[in-house]
């Protein structure tokens, strides 16, 4: 019941404070599973998508006064997807993969939305892991090999010299934190939508994995802020 209310409260237009709050609480209750069955319903399922900007609309993140809400919506999702069979099976027929390829685009060279990508990332790695046809959809359909690459490429700040060779800089700083939770979220879920890619057939996909390949040579290369988050990340 209390799920339910806090639901009800989401699908109206309330304070951006006031969702935030109940965000956070929905997402320490979505950790039980038994709390769940009530939330797991294709509106409700909706109601999170529809806050956390996951739609087919191409404009630009504008109002970072939105940023909090779109994070813990994210959050949230990625509990009930985690702890839910039946949120994964209303995920496929949500079309969650594509709108979370699409959310990624949108925060394609913008400022602010680090946590955005990196739960989008988180979300699409779990999509990836518990549902085969969804590994699918992301692989064949969605350009999910690319899409990630770009998000691991773009977390990474990688410079090229060449087509398949990245710039070299010894001196650099090591990530930020953000920076490798991000490159770390993406290379979980490039590991499940590759995971049946042994056989490549195209020349876009092999121009795709060499460059991947580039990608994940400087990232064995890069440093994170600490020790354990480089060994991580590695």
């Amino acid at each position: 019941k209390l799920c339910e209310g806090i639901l009800n409260i989401l699908e109206k237009d309330t304070k951006t404070s006031c969702q935030v709050a109940c965000l956070e609480t929905l997402r320490i209750l979505s950790r039980d599973k038994k709390v769940l069955v009530p939330v797991t319903t294709k509106r409700n399922m909706q109601i999170l998508m529809r806050l956390a900007k996951l739609d087919n609309v191409e404009d630009p993140l504008e109002r970072e006064s939105e940023f909090p809400v779109i994070v813990e919506a994210l959050k949230c999702l990625c509990n009930i997807i985690f702890n839910s069979s039946v949120a994964q099976k209303l995920s496929l027929e949500l079309n969650l993969a594509a709108m979370l390829c699409n959310l990624l685009q949108k925060c394609k060279d913008q400022q602010f939305v680090d946590d955005i990508k990196c739960f989008d990332l988180r979300l699409l790695f779990l999509l990836s892991l518990l549902h085969t046809d969804i590994r699918s959809q992301l692989r064949q359909e969605l350009q999910g090999v690319q899409v990630l690459t770009q998000a691991l490429e773009s977390s990474l700040s990688v410079r090229w010299t060449e087509e398949y060779k990245a710039a070299e800089d010894r001196d650099r700083p090591p990530l930020s934190l953000q920076e490798t939770d991000c490159a770390i979220e993406a290379l979980k879920a490039l590991f499940n939508v590759t995971l049946d890619s042994w056989n490549v057939h195209s020349k876009n996909e092999s121009h795709q994995f060499r460059y991947m390949a580039a990608i994940l040579r400087h990232c064995l290369l890069t440093t994170g802020p600490t020790e354990d988050k480089t060994e991580e990340l590695h």
